[in-house]
């Protein structure tokens, strides 16, 4: 089973999340802001990061930029997700070493298809 952490502070968002992640059968966390989520992956190495990039405290590009800084957790595969769409938005998402970036709204299936892509399964 699969760790997957969502950091998102928008409630709907969450739920959603969660419910598909859960339904996919993986095992969920969620953070609400970016501190709490750098303060999760550190400490619990979720398999991978469904982050937000506009949260409050750090945003999802700091959290992006910390976790590849730090080599243990080079494993931790992150997918950006983000209501901006702009080509400046992705281009940044990559240059920080996120591994896929989506933007909202997503379809459900599009997402799932995603993760299954990104932990190999």
């Amino acid at each position: 089973m699969k760790h997957v952490l969502i950091a998102d502070d928008e409630p709907n968002i969450v739920i959603s999340l969660e419910f598909l992640m859960k339904r996919e059968g993986h095992r969920v966390s969620v953070a609400r802001d970016g501190d709490t989520a750098l303060a999760m992956i550190r400490e619990q190495r979720p398999d991978l990061v469904l982050l937000d990039v506009m949260m409050p405290g750090r945003s999802g590009f700091d959290v992006c930029q910390a976790v590849r800084a730090d080599e243990t957790l080079a494993a931790v595969k992150i997918l950006m997700l983000s209501a901006k769409g702009r080509d400046t938005d992705v281009a940044k998402g990559s240059a920080l070493g996120a591994d896929a970036y989506m933007t909202k709204p997503f379809s459900t299936r599009e997402l799932a298809d995603r993760v299954r892509e990104l932990l190999g399964a």
